[in-house]
């Protein structure tokens, strides 16, 4: 036992003297730890995914090459808005001391001339021709005095808006530029839920920022955009989109324009999953009127809609729930011209088969006022095929509403216009044109000429959106309001089996 233990000992000195000497002589006979480090050139990377071609076979997605087609064209946007001066009222407080105003004494002060202040948004764009067109969201350029566009390139430019339209949140730019290189649209018609895309775009301030995802849905409305008119029809996607991204690119794999991001949906405000996207065939319609016309040319059917449920497809006998229910026909509108009725389900728009509110939205959208169209409906168990032809959008002196739920109350709504809601001090409301035999004249005293402003403790907005509160309510109601030829507020109460 003894010898073992000695000859494990040598052999362990003897490991560490030769251990000893290597080490030195490597090191150029200088102590110390040195590291290696290796580099290769050339190295191919691996493709982690694969998708089938047209010919059916399998080729790896590549994300690189799309990348760089894409980031070029799409461009970082500032825009330089005026804000407001607030001025202090320095009279109250010397009121208080003195018993009189003071402000006298700071009238001078008050006239002297203010510089204005100016804060700065960005957001994204996307190159869309050579000519130096690009295309961004309302809200990153509305009241912009001035807008700097940025190319990848790092080149800037002045920019000139050349339209802009609320109600589907985009805008039109251009700058004096060369050699730019532009994205083509694609028929987002053709986009498909599970389909892999790439936004581009500048989160906070980070340019160029390219993120990759599938589309997660289509047709999708979130009710972020309060325009009366507004179009949503979003494509959703799982690719990051954060604040910055608003105005650049959702594109395909093949380089393709599929649709502008314009928002998030989060808890936080940031990314958490859920990204929304302007369909590719609305941009296009957009940029086309504002060209030609200098402004957004929409059709409207004149009708109050919602998605068809399995409660009211079992009251109207039908065997599907796929489709768009007609809550309302506006008077003097293209649909009541063309024979539409409340109670009518909207399945097809030119033979195009559609499911959801959103859907018919977007496509009467891509239409102008005086086309013609053809709706396929569903009335009574029986397929109809009625022809529309569309008009422009009512300016504010909107025609008397009707409804299955107004003719049972006897009454005649109407929207206010803009200027009637600032006139009366009210951000939203509703005018009782008519009152007829119904329940509202058999028990209440309300008059012609009702303001409508809220019902239940809730505002009311528009005539869509009391009768949408009012079709939700069972039992009571009551609906506060004002006259516009007589101070106070008014409330008055009934019940919907009166």
């Amino acid at each position: 036992m003894k010898k073992q233990w000695l000859g494990t000992a040598v052999i362990a000195i003897l490991c560490s003297v030769f251990t000893f000497y290597g080490m030195t002589y490597w090191q150029g006979g200088e102590a110390g730890p040195q590291v290696e480090i290796r580099q290769m050139d050339q190295v191919p990377g691996h493709q982690a995914l694969y998708q089938a071609n047209a010919d059916g076979d399998f080729v790896p997605v590549d994300f690189e090459g799309t990348a760089e087609k894409v980031m070029p064209a799409t461009v970082f946007i500032q825009s330089k808005i005026r804000q407001e001066r607030r001025h202090q009222n320095m009279s109250d407080p010397f009121r208080r001391f003195f018993d009189r105003d003071m402000s006298p004494f700071f009238e001078r002060e008050r006239q002297q001339p203010q510089e204005p202040q100016y804060g700065m948004g960005s957001g994204s764009g996307v190159i869309i021709n050579e000519k130096g067109y690009i295309i961004t969201n309302h809200h990153v350029v509305n009241q912009a005095e001035e807008i700097e566009v940025t190319l990848s390139d790092n080149r800037s430019y002045t920019a000139s808006l050349i339209g802009s339209d609320e109600t589907t949140d985009l805008a039109l730019l251009q700058i004096d530029a060369e050699n730019l290189t532009a994205l083509p649209l694609v028929n987002s018609d053709q986009v498909k839920v599970g389909q892999w895309v790439m936004a581009v775009g500048n989160p906070f301030n980070l340019t160029a920022t390219v993120t990759a995802g599938i589309v997660s849905a289509t047709a999708r409305n979130i009710n972020i955009n309060k325009n009366k008119f507004a179009i949503e029809s979003f494509i959703q996607t799982d690719a990051a989109i954060n604040r910055g991204n608003s105005g650049g690119a959702l594109v395909n794999l093949q380089g393709g324009l599929v649709g502008i991001n314009t928002a998030l949906m989060s808890p936080t405000g940031t990314y958490s999953g859920y990204g929304f996207a302007i369909p590719s065939n609305i941009v296009s319609k957009v940029v086309e009127d504002i060209l030609e016309y200098g402004s957004v040319q929409r059709g409207y059917l004149g009708v109050m809609i919602r998605d068809l449920n399995e409660e009211l497809a079992e009251e109207l006998s039908m065997e599907r729930i796929n489709g768009v229910y007609i809550d309302s026909v506006m008077a003097e509108s293209a649909a009541m011209e063309a024979g539409l009725q409340s109670r009518d389900v909207v399945v097809a728009v030119n033979g195009t088969e559609i499911s959801t509110s959103p859907e018919l939205q977007e496509r009467i959208a891509r239409y102008r006022p005086g086309d013609e169209i053809t709706l396929s409906i569903l009335r009574a168990g029986d397929r109809r095929e009625i022809n529309v032809v569309l008009k422009e959008a009512y300016d504010g002196t909107l025609a008397a509403v009707q409804s299955p739920q107004l003719s049972k109350l006897g009454i005649q709504l109407r929207d206010l216009s803009e200027e009637e809601m600032e006139d009366l001090g009210i951000s939203g409301g509703v005018k009782i044109e008519r009152i007829e035999s119904g329940v509202v004249r058999q028990s209440t005293q309300m008059q012609e000429g009702f303001i409508i402003t809220g019902m239940n403790q809730r505002p009311v907005a528009s005539a869509e959106d009391f009768i949408e509160q009012l079709t939700a309510v069972r039992g009571g109601v009551l609906v506060e309001g004002i006259y516009d030829d007589r101070p106070g507020v008014y409330y008055y109460g009934f019940g919907l089996d009166s």
